[in-house]
């Protein structure tokens, strides 16, 4: 996969004073020994026990167990239904974190971040209660402090809708124009778009570089490694596109910006 050019990259950093983190994808692999698949599966059934011979239109066969949330809330809007089997999610979430896969680089990049001044916040579908589990288990929980923003119980506030974005903003005392969304999803781009955040995209597959460029995206890393070199350069006020941002990771390509 072919990264965008670190001049852009270190243009977005410099001008921002906050970053908003997606989780499951920037942050760490949530769902890497704990598959997605098995607890879509799981809350399929679930429905099933509790609403006998019916599963949300368009979630029948959903590998996404946000999207399957997202989908039974749309069929049962304010339900008891669609709470207790966010419950559900959010346990099977809790179970996933034991086993969850950091993204390579993620946690020297928001150590670095937070050490540099900049304001950190997490933006995420993922529940909240998940999102500090991982963090303290990762001893970064002191990097964000109060600034996680997860699910809310109406999961039609979900990414794309912007509500975790606005809430973070509000709470790190952040304007749009001087933050940055990292995400992995069309969701993500949508969110931060709708509120004017300039957004860098992280693929680390060739889907989801794929998913992020139809969504809008002009801006993708594959890994969270490759903005160290930026960051650095960042710091000691380097030039950006010179050595000490281009040449320090094999990572970067050296094509022109997307």
């Amino acid at each position: 996969m072919t990264d965008s050019h670190p001049t852009a990259v270190f243009a977005l950093l410099a001008t921002a004073k906050c970053v908003l983190f997606d989780f499951d994808g920037p942050i760490c692999h949530l769902f890497s020994g704990h598959p997605s698949q098995q607890v879509a599966a799981e809350l399929r059934d679930w429905i099933v026990r509790n609403v006998p011979g019916d599963v949300p239109v368009g979630a029948d066969r959903s590998h996404d167990p946000l999207a399957l949330l997202r989908a039974t809330a749309t069929r049962y809007p304010g339900s008891d239904l669609v709470t207790a089997m966010e419950r559900q999610l959010t346990e099977h979430e809790l179970r996933a974190v034991v086993a969850a896969e950091p993204a390579e680089g993620a946690g020297d990049l928001i150590r670095g971040l937070d050490g540099a001044g900049f304001r950190l916040a997490v933006t995420t579908n993922n529940s909240a209660s998940a999102v500090r589990s991982y963090l303290d288990r990762e001893g970064l929980t002191l990097h964000f402090g109060p600034h996680i923003h997860g699910r809310m119980p109406d999961p039609h506030l979900m990414k794309p809708h912007p509500n975790c974005l606005s809430q973070a903003l509000e709470t790190t005392g952040s304007t749009a124009a001087e933050s940055l969304m990292i995400g992995d999803s069309a969701a993500d781009y949508e969110a931060a778009a709708h509120l004017g955040v300039p957004f860098l995209g992280y693929a680390s597959n060739e889907r989801k570089r794929s998913e992020l460029e139809e969504a809008g995206a002009t801006e993708i890393v594959s890994s969270m490694a490759a903005l160290l070199p930026v960051l650095g350069a960042l710091e000691t006020g380097g030039p950006a596109g010179g050595d000490k941002c281009a040449g320090s990771s094999e990572s970067w390509s050296t094509s022109p910006t997307n």
